[in-house]
């Protein structure tokens, strides 16, 4: 895929207002419309792929996981998945947290529940706040020394595979409430 900001002419930063995103994929879209293109069918054609690419790089950096992977592609860096295995106390605390979650599923247990998904989303947004601020040094535009890419892209990296069990236990939270 080709590079979603430039896609969008957005510069490259993991914090993005989503109204600006999406007021911006509105804008080239309606520049680009099929329907706007010329006659003949090369240049209709020309216009569907161009806004297949808008839209595909909208819904690329709409998602925060999504975006940081661009990211990480931008920076010629892999977001890789065994980072979790790095970091074992994270996995423990997401295994406790997923078996407290089933425990309270199996007592049928709704406030408890809804404690635990508030909880994971105040969470979810911290961890958003902190891939930011690991992504924004790695975005300037004074290099870091390899050290300090190293370390930041290392944090990034495991605040993206703890936003993934996040949104996991989220999901999982909202299947467990839809069955109360």
């Amino acid at each position: 895929m080709a590079n979603p900001f430039e896609t969008l002419g957005l510069q490259p930063t993991f914090a993005l207002e989503p109204s600006l995103l999406e007021q911006r994929q509105r804008e080239l879209n309606r520049a680009v419309h099929p329907d706007r293109a010329g006659k003949s069918p090369a240049e209709r054609r020309q216009a569907l792929n161009r806004s297949m690419d808008i839209n595909l790089a909208y819904r690329t950096l709409r998602d925060p996981a999504s975006r940081a992977e661009a990211l990480f592609a931008l920076l010629k860096a892999e977001p890789t998945a065994d980072e979790t295995l790095r970091d074992p106390q994270l996995l423990m605390e997401m295994m406790e947290q997923r078996e407290a979650l089933e425990d309270a599923r199996r007592s049928r247990d709704g406030r408890r529940l809804r404690n635990m998904a508030t909880s994971m989303a105040a969470r979810e947004q911290r961890v958003l706040a902190a891939l930011a601020e690991a992504f924004a040094p790695l975005l300037a535009v004074e290099p870091l020394s390899r050290d300090r890419r190293e370390a930041r892209l290392s944090e990034a990296r495991r605040h993206l595979a703890e936003l993934r069990y996040v949104r996991r236990f989220a999901e999982e939270a909202a299947a467990f409430e839809d069955e109360a």
